[in-house]
């Protein structure tokens, strides 16, 4: 079980240079409150970047640091997992992930996608889509499980079940079984040679036995012929290779960086671009309005003035460098396309050097068949005894690669046993209809608390049937606002119930966020906190919402967020 105990952050969006922290396990439940743009939901977003590299709302990452600060922008979470403890710290400006087990410092990836994956995958065993439906019910931008595809929710409940692994298995498996068809293509490949070499000297060996003296001076007349082409081929690739050492060495290299500048040219040329469209729109707003729509205050004639110019002067600078930046792509495009033209000569005589190699190779084969052919013993006798035996060894090694061929086939198909076993029809199907009743049990459990009777079930392909007591079939979608809220809520608890019992991806944490202000009527609101109250012992339930008045006196705890000096903070 995951148990989180604190999250801290500044210069995280509206957040200042102190940092806000907010004790996780401080009560069972908390109410946060405070006005608009106060900065009640920046511990979502906390949370999410801190663990996902992301926020929890649709927001861009350069946009997390506070614009008055610009800089130092950090998020620290500590959680425990069993015995150990953790502590991920995420920034940027700069650019920090790091990951404490025990006080010490795991050792990062070469990658932050690759140290993201650990983090995901070794130790919480959680996703960002996962987290959302099991820690998180929101009102920004989460997307309820009902509005998932298929396959993402199977996913999630994949990842409930703890079944994943198995996913991972037959991953694992996909890649042997490639492997190991390789080498049946290999061992197929090399029987193929034993047998050609066992015909060869077949041959050979009746050469041997038909061969006279004129025969003897024609193959000699032909090794001498093939030492000559041999030595033209070898000529012809040997020219190959001084021109591509001397001029197409570092061409792969080359398109690589040019196309990395195109790459690069080509984002900031859209920043710029999208720059110029945020300072339109800012112009537009200023033009168009007389009075601020969130505060209702009138917009000062000189500020509005004083804005414009600066707009004007804002637009002449992002002008200039729009119109530089695309020249700088045009650049690039150009020297990106010169060095593809480069590239393909340079594939072509790649090619073209594989082609006289082959040549070569076929060549050189030819003349040591030339040479076996003629092998004279010194007293002048034909080797036919040595050649008899180079024939036993043949057949004694193409025996041994039939047998290992055998071995390959028997486990290949063994693998492709487990992978029909590991498929989603399999194995993990199997252990989802067991846990399927017991979904459905609880989904409707929670249901009932919240005073929506309706039969919901969950089909083993993850699709809603639900019906009325009429048994009227009815969808998702036909529901208002406030029934699917009910639904949304019964199958976050739902899946707080199923992690509990696998204890695969289980929390202590829950926060909703703005659940109280959207569209729970009272008897949805009262009968809400009776599953709040009922919750374990060790849950603490974080609740987001503008009705303070209203819900203060059901909480054990308040934290109420407030703007000071346009930065937020806590009272």
């Amino acid at each position: 079980m995951i148990v989180f105990k604190k999250v801290r952050w500044k210069n995280f969006l509206s957040t200042g240079n102190s940092f806000t922290e907010i004790d996780l396990r401080q009560s069972r439940n908390t109410l946060i409150i405070g006005n608009n743009g106060s900065g009640k939901s920046t511990m979502l977003d906390a949370l999410s970047f801190g663990l996902f590299g992301k926020p929890y709302r649709n927001i861009n990452k350069p946009q997390l640091i506070n614009t008055i600060n610009n800089k130092d922008c950090l998020v620290e979470i500590e959680f425990s997992i069993g015995p150990s403890n953790y502590e991920v710290i995420r920034g940027v400006k700069p650019n920090v992930f790091q990951i404490y087990k025990n006080g010490d410092v795991i050792n990062e990836s070469s990658h932050s996608k690759e140290f993201q994956k650990i983090l995901e995958q070794n130790i919480l065993k959680l996703n960002h889509k996962s987290f959302n439906q099991i820690v998180v019910l929101g009102s920004s931008s989460f997307v309820p499980f009902m509005q998932l595809t298929t396959a993402q929710r199977r996913e999630v409940i994949e990842d409930l079940l703890d079944i994943n692994v198995f996913s991972k298995m037959n991953s694992i498996l996909k890649d042997n079984a490639s492997q190991i068809k390789n080498d049946i293509r290999d061992k197929d490949y090399e029987i193929s040679i034993i047998k050609n070499k066992i015909e060869v000297q077949r041959k050979y060996i009746n050469d041997l036995e038909n061969l006279n003296e004129e025969k003897t001076r024609q193959d000699k007349i032909a090794i001498e012929a093939l030492n000559e082409t041999i030595e033209v081929i070898r000529s012809e690739a040997d020219q190959i290779k001084e021109i591509i050492a001397r001029k197409y060495s570092t061409v792969d290299q080359e398109v690589k960086v040019a196309s990395d500048i195109l790459r690069e040219d080509q984002f900031k040329w859209a920043q710029s671009k999208e720059d110029m469209k945020s300072l339109v729109e800012e112009n537009k707003f200023f033009q168009e309005n007389d009075f601020c729509p969130t505060c209702t205050q009138e917009i000062d004639a000189k500020i509005k003035k004083q804005k414009n110019l600066e707009s004007k002067e804002k637009a002449k600078n992002i002008k200039k460098a729009f119109e530089q930046i695309g020249s700088v792509v045009e650049d690039s495009k150009s020297r990106y396309k010169t060095l593809q033209t480069k590239q393909e000569k340079y594939n072509e005589l790649k090619s073209q050097l594989r082609s006289t190699e082959a040549r070569l190779s076929q060549k050189v084969s030819d003349l040591q068949d030339a040479k076996r052919k003629i092998k004279i013993t010194p007293t002048g006798i034909l080797d036919l005894a040595s050649a008899t035996k180079d024939l036993a060894d043949y057949q004694d090694e193409k025996d041994c690669l039939y047998t290992s061929k055998i071995e390959l086939d028997s486990e290949y198909s063994y693998i492709q046993l487990m992978l029909e076993m590991l498929k989603d029809t399999g194995i993990k199907t199997k252990i989802i209809k067991e846990y399927i009743p017991v979904i459905n049990n609880y989904i409707n459990s929670y249901l009932q608390i919240l005073d929506f009777f309706v039969y919901f079930e969950l089909t083993e392909s993850f699709q809603e049937v639900i019906r009325s007591r009429h048994r009227d079939n009815f969808s998702y979608e036909s529901f208002s606002e406030g029934e699917k809220q009910r639904i949304d809520l019964a199958l976050l608890f739902t899946w707080r119930k199923i992690a509990r019992m696998k204890n695969s991806v289980a929390t202590n944490l829950l926060i909703l966020d703005e659940t109280f202000d959207s569209s729970l009527d009272n008897d949805g609101i009262e009968n809400l906190f009776k599953i709040i109250y009922s919750l374990e012992e060790d849950s603490n339930v974080f609740v987001i919402s503008h009705k303070g008045e209203i819900l203060d006196n059901r909480f054990n705890h308040k934290i109420e967020f407030y703007k000071d000096k346009n930065f937020s903070k806590i009272k």
